[in-house]
């Protein structure tokens, strides 16, 4: 039998069209699955945690001191306040505040016109006891005077000699004197003031050494010892000055759980007492610490710690801790030169963070330096 042409060339279409939407039906499947695995691709990418951006520093090298800081006024070591020994008018003032006066030197004159009279009177008294004494020696002697009125005779005589005595001291009482060399700091009286005993007159201070008293806690008893450096800040005289510790007391305030520590000054003629002292003792020295700023430190149970950045993440250094001066702390182990530490950022971050290190800002900038 014999096909026809015509039916031929439609079979063959047939098989065209039909290995056509078989290779559609692939293209589709293809193209469908590229984009199952580009929405796959996508929605991992999208789960992934962003880089935690962080700033990171350093540790740094140097000399590390550990030191004690307090605040107190500077003080002078002797200072006396000359007051009035007896009373009267101020007749004349010698000296004024600022200059520099002997031990013993007259300050002031009081009026003396009273005492004087006293002690003339006191004087005259002891003369005429002096003279009935002589007398009435040589008639005990002949046994024409009774002991009992001769012994009265001598006891009045040795007081009437202290009232002399007493009158005369009295008297030089006007002239008012400095107890100590220094400096005039105050004078609290003027010409013509009437003064009772014990009123304030001058202050006279000694001005080297000079003197700061701090009080330390309890705890820092075993690191304060004579002889330490300290250094002081004093913001009136513009600078840091050094300072020596001269003694401690050797108790404790138990009101305030603290024990006195007296410093004392190199001498220098722009400190003066009542000036307002910042005050560091250096009580442990270290040379060529490891440092690191204090606010990288996290707290945990196992101790203290650190993050670094290892290749991109986020990893933790149990440090071992030494000495600690102001925003820097000394690393005795634990942590490499050449890690860098986490300084800014590391309160949420975990390990293994994937993290980006972005500059520091100028706060920031130098801390552990």
């Amino acid at each position: 039998m014999r096909i026809p042409q015509g039916f031929a060339f439609s079979s063959a279409g047939r098989a065209t069209g039909a290995a056509l939407a078989v290779a559609g039906l692939g293209l589709l499947l293809t193209a469908l699955g590229g984009c199952d695995r580009s929405a796959a691709d996508q929605k991992a990418k999208g789960d992934a945690a962003p880089a935690v951006a962080v700033e990171t520093m350093h540790p740094l090298r140097s000399d590390m001191a550990a030191v004690y800081s307090g605040t107190a006024p500077i003080e002078a070591d002797q200072e006396a306040r000359v007051v009035a020994k007896v009373g009267g008018e101020v007749r004349r003032l010698l000296v004024e505040e600022g200059d520099l006066v002997r031990e013993g030197q007259v300050l002031a004159v009081l009026d003396g016109d009273k005492l004087r009279l006293e002690a003339t009177e006191a004087r005259a008294n002891l003369a005429r006891l002096e003279r009935d004494y002589a007398r009435n020696v040589e008639l005990n002697k002949r046994g024409l005077i009774g002991s009992a009125a001769f012994d009265t005779l001598r006891f009045e005589l040795d007081a009437q000699r202290a009232v002399t005595e007493r009158a005369t001291l009295a008297l030089s009482y006007t002239d008012v004197r400095a107890p100590i060399a220094g400096v005039v700091a105050e004078r609290r009286v003027k010409v013509g003031n009437s003064v009772q005993p014990n009123d304030p007159m001058f202050v006279v201070t000694r001005p080297y050494p000079l003197l700061v008293h701090v009080h330390v806690p309890e705890r820092e008893l075993s690191k304060i010892a004579v002889g330490q450096r300290a250094d002081a800040q004093v913001d009136a005289a513009q600078g840091a000055f050094a300072a020596t510790i001269r003694r401690i007391s050797p108790v404790v305030d138990p009101a305030t759980g603290t024990f006195k520590v007296t410093l004392e000054f190199e001498q220098n003629p722009r400190l003066k007492p009542g000036m307002f002292a910042r005050v560091n003792i250096v009580y442990e020295r270290r040379q060529n610490a490891l440092l690191i700023p204090r606010a990288a430190l996290i707290d945990g149970e196992a101790g203290p710690s650190v993050f670094v950045v290892d290749h991109g993440k986020a990893a933790v250094r149990l440090v071992r801790i030494g000495l600690a001066n102001g925003g820097n702390v000394e690393v005795l182990s634990g942590l490499g030169d050449d890690e860098p530490v986490v300084v800014v950022g590391q309160n949420g971050l975990k390990v293994g963070n994937e993290v980006r290190i972005v500059p520091p800002a100028p706060a920031t900038a130098g801390r552990a330096s």
